[in-house]
């Protein structure tokens, strides 16, 4: 079982950045698949980033390449997702997601490859 906490949300102007931290608990983590996802009012949850349990692999949706960095503490149990140059439309809600890579298809952009999420963390850009 891995528990997860997502925090680091707030608001922030157009332009300006956050860093998102998922909180990991259970002592299989560190071989664990990660991503993060968020979700608009009224939108599917899409995907973001995700990175190998090693973090030397790493994906991002294009809406966010070259303005967001996924990385991972091991020894800290802890994912983070560094979001630069933010927009609106990055506002919703992000939650981060780990997989059992017993079971993982390598299908890291769909929400339903993951078995574990955290409850999310709003993120809100004003113009």
């Amino acid at each position: 079982q891995v528990h997860l906490v997502e925090s680091g949300g707030g608001v922030v102007q157009a332009g300006g950045s956050l860093r998102l931290s998922c909180a990991a608990s259970g002592r299989t983590f560190t071989t664990y698949p990660m991503g993060w996802f968020r979700q608009a009012p009224g939108k599917e949850r899409e995907f973001v980033a995700t990175l190998s349990w090693s973090g030397a692999s790493t994906y991002y949706a294009d809406s966010v390449k070259g303005r967001f960095t996924i990385s991972r503490d091991n020894a800290k149990n802890t994912v983070y997702l560094q979001m630069n140059s933010l927009k609106p439309e990055d506002t919703a809600v992000y939650y981060c997601a780990a997989v059992d890579p017993t079971f993982y298809s390598g299908r890291y952009y769909h929400p339903s490859t993951y078995d574990y999420w955290g409850q999310g963390t709003q993120v809100t850009v004003s113009s």
